[in-house]
């Protein structure tokens, strides 16, 4: 009893920090990658820490996952190294042994990420979408940034304001290119506001400024003075039509059972599974030889993982072309890792019977 709690702890204190590494490496690459879309203007820059939380909420599945397996290597590792695995072989316990207290450490892990797989990853994907398509459906003028050139979905204009003075309904030295009718012109202003119609209609109005049109290569250019230019705001509807099946509802898959979404509830359902089976695996994969610097299991170990998740995505592919039926691709992924996993059992233990080749 004691020895379990404290391989628990082990457990335990190895998950919680790989997942801590993991998941820091995930979030600096996605932070990377949301600021450099806010700093080109593709979205605002309020809108950088919700699609982060978005993103990792949708990771988190296959990070405790990985975690989980990496987790167990390590700690199976060291009891190799440290040669407590040769006193337990040594007293008649089998590798064997180690399944049941890794599989009660595993179990509550596997049970969280389906439950985050089967509803919280398809909710934060669908609300990841549904912000974003709430941003496009802003107006043009409330996505302007200071200092950056922002283009309009239908690449009609393209705005550059100098600065903003504090008020978030001002701004000054404002330059817009636009191209309307097969002509091309420029309007440029000193400053400009928004104004509120009192039928509840925006404005943009812009103040001190000129307007240029005309037709490019030819003399035809017209040049206009105005105090006073007002541009009526549009705003679209957002909504989110025909969303993707990763975005659905585990119910809606379950209701609507087409191809494309019995592959995603494929994929869902094989999470959790997939995480127990990798902790299962690294009991045989976790094999250190003390008097050796490296171990050629580690490599394995890693090609492991990356087989059986693109045989995974292979198999969730083949489900929704309609080339193996549902019933065949929830389950013929992980029998054969299974299979693998009890040839490597037998392999390890037959090793260990015979004197001499445990090395």
């Amino acid at each position: 009893m004691i020895f379990r709690r404290a391989l628990q702890r082990e457990f335990g204190n190895l998950l919680v920090a790989v997942f801590a590494a993991l998941f820091a490496v995930v979030l600096t690459s996605t932070l990377v990658r949301i600021l450099g879309r806010a700093a080109g203007g593709k979205i605002p820059s309020e809108a950088v820490f919700a699609f982060i939380g978005f993103t990792a909420l949708n990771l988190l599945p296959k990070l405790l996952a990985v975690a989980l397996f990496v987790a167990l290597l390590m700690a199976l590792s060291r009891s190799y190294r440290d040669s407590e695995m040769v006193v337990w072989f040594a007293s008649g316990v089998p590798l064997t042994a180690w399944i049941r207290p890794v599989l009660a450490f595993a179990a509550p892990i596997a049970v969280v990420i389906g439950l985050l797989a089967l509803f919280l990853s398809p909710w934060a994907l669908l609300r990841s979408e549904t912000y974003r398509q709430q941003l496009e459906a802003q107006s043009e003028v409330s996505r302007i940034a200071p200092g950056v050139f922002l283009e309009s979905p239908g690449a009609e204009r393209v705005f550059f304001v100098e600065a903003v003075p504090g008020d978030p309904e001002s701004v000054q030295n404002i330059f817009v290119a636009f191209n309307q009718n097969g002509k091309q012109g420029v309007v440029v202003s000193r400053r400009g506001t928004i104004e509120t119609a009192p039928n509840g209609d925006r404005f943009a109005v812009l103040r001190d400024g000129r307007r240029y049109d005309g037709v490019p290569g030819t003399a035809e250019y017209r040049v206009m003075e105005f105090e006073r230019y007002a541009v009526r705001i549009e705003a679209k509807e957002a909504r989110v039509e025909n969303a993707q099946p990763k975005m659905l509802p585990t119910i809606d898959l379950l209701r609507d059972r087409s191809r494309e979404n019995l592959a995603e509830l494929a994929w869902r359902v094989s999470q959790p599974v997939m995480a127990v089976v990798l902790a299962l695996l690294a009991i045989p994969l976790a094999f250190v030889n003390p008097r050796a610097t490296n171990s050629i299991n580690l490599v394995f170990a890693v090609l492991a993982y990356l087989v059986y998740s693109n045989l995974l995505s292979v198999t969730q592919a083949w489900v929704r072309q309609g080339r193996v039926p549902f019933e065949t691709g929830v389950w013929a992924v992980h029998g054969a890792m299974l299979a693998i996993l009890a040839v490597l059992f037998w392999w390890r233990m037959t090793l260990h019977r015979v004197p001499g080749l445990a090395r």
